[in-house]
């Protein structure tokens, strides 16, 4: 391991740290490591390092689509729908704990079928208000809520961008995730552990037994926002269907295309509240609404995690990982799946799984085995490690960017509570569900 390595990693463990000890400043410290972390490998001259690796790092088709979607949310708050929604759930559910379920159950079904954060910023809103109607802290619902919808990710090819990266490499058709190799696909597993996980957020939330009480229902003022809220889980599903182009130009356009589809519907919606107010109030409201802290903390962990991923230390921990399998398959299957857990809860899984996706082809060569069941390991480690940590997925930060706006601050202890046992039974049925479908039988 080189000395630039050592220092990446200090200062990545330093900055995480600094972000689970300070977490009302978790913005500005992940922007400052940033800045140190780029301008560190600008001078540091055994690593090509330039101001276009530095702008790559950052996933603009995320930021943009997260910003889309907030806009477009908040004329979806200002039109009362969330409110309405929340009485119908009122009247349909008796209590607290059986409302949270719901939810969580409901944001995982979305999301295995669209964008995680996108599930997040839609259902949150509904959440938050039924929480309001019921003066209940909306705190533990919303994590239930972002953590379902990191799970869902790994159920179908167009649930998650480690999905479309593991079809890529094994030449998945979205069926393939149902049934493969005459043998049920990894949608059974995630659905597994959905099924599991929703029983776990009925124990923790075994003591929320008030009773939900409906008062009147709220007026909708306008269902165009509810439209363009439509229109965007419509088309981000119908986008992931799009086959890859090869034009340069067009790929471009294809690599951003979910951020282009939300940003456009919110200049949609900002137009529409123009013509309807013939005043500029609404679209000021509506950029005063945006979570920027949540967009900067997104951005600068972009680049912490693409400095990490430039000098080399992704590459060298999936080196370290094939050497510790050996030529045991059990043994890799295993260690695949839980340093994949752990990675995950830390660093973005997207350049994990991109650097551990060779790999692991040439790990199953060397040992004359058929990859499957280490592919769908590693999908099964890195997508729900995410789950572990506030800052582990970006689902959880958006998640936790709203409660911020709300005026609650979550710690990451009281995150865990929830997260660890939610992660480790998800994890632990995936595992054994590959397993004895893909290493047994």
């Amino acid at each position: 391991m080189t000395t630039t390595m050592i220092v990446a990693i200090v200062l990545f463990a330093v900055t995480y740290v600094l972000l689970f000890a300070l977490p009302k400043f978790k913005p500005y410290i992940a922007l400052a490591s940033a800045v140190v972390f780029s301008v560190w490998l600008a001078i540091d001259k055994s690593v090509d390092f330039s101001f276009s690796t530095f702008i790559g790092a950052i996933d603009f088709n995320v930021l943009m689509m997260i910003a889309g979607t907030m806009g477009i949310v908040s004329l979806f708050i200002e039109s009362k729908m969330p409110m309405r929604i929340a009485d119908v759930m009122l009247s349909k559910f008796k209590n607290v704990r059986a409302a949270v379920v719901a939810m969580s159950v409901f944001a995982g079904v979305v999301s295995a079928f669209m964008d995680n954060v996108a599930t997040v910023l839609i259902v949150a809103p509904i959440a938050l208000a039924v929480c309001k109607k019921q003066n209940i802290s909306p705190i533990g619902p919303i994590i239930c809520i972002a953590v379902s919808s990191n799970l869902q990710g790994a159920a179908t090819l167009v649930g998650d961008t480690t999905s479309i990266l593991l079809a890529g490499q094994m030449n998945m058709t979205f069926a393939d995730f149902f049934w493969y190799q005459g043998k049920p696909g990894i949608f059974w597993a995630v659905e597994l552990g959905a099924a599991l996980t929703a029983v776990i957020i009925f124990f923790l939330f075994r003591k929320e037994k008030q009773t939900l009480t409906l008062s009147e229902k709220t007026e909708v003022k306008d269902y165009v926002p509810s439209v363009l809220l439509l229109l965007v889980v419509v088309f981000l599903i119908a986008a992931s269907f799009i086959p890859r182009p090869t034009d340069p130009v067009a790929l471009g356009v294809y690599d951003h295309r979910n951020g282009i589809i939300c940003m456009g519907l919110l200049i949609v919606g900002i137009v529409y509240n123009l013509c309807k107010t013939k005043t500029f109030a609404g679209t000021k409201q509506v950029f005063k609404e945006m979570d920027y802290q949540t967009l900067l903390l997104l951005a600068s962990l972009f680049v912490v995690i693409g400095c990490i991923d430039h000098v080399g230390v992704i590459d060298k921990l999936a080196e370290g990982l094939a050497k510790l399998g050996g030529s045991n398959v059990f043994l890799m299957y295993t260690l695949l799946v839980f340093v994949s857990v752990v990675v995950s809860a830390f660093v973005d899984n997207i350049p994990y799984v991109m650097a551990m996706l060779p790999v692991v082809s040439g790990v199953a060569t060397s040992m004359g085995v058929d990859p499957t069941v280490l592919y769908f390991g590693l999908l099964v480690g890195a997508t729900l490690g995410g789950n572990i940590t506030p800052i582990g997925a970006s689902a959880n930060i958006t998640g936790i960017g709203m409660l911020r706006k709300e005026g609650y601050n979550v710690k990451a202890k009281d995150f865990m509570k929830i997260s660890v046992p939610f992660t480790l039974t998800a994890v632990l049925s995936g595992y054994a569900f590959i397993w004895i479908f893909y290493g047994i039988l």
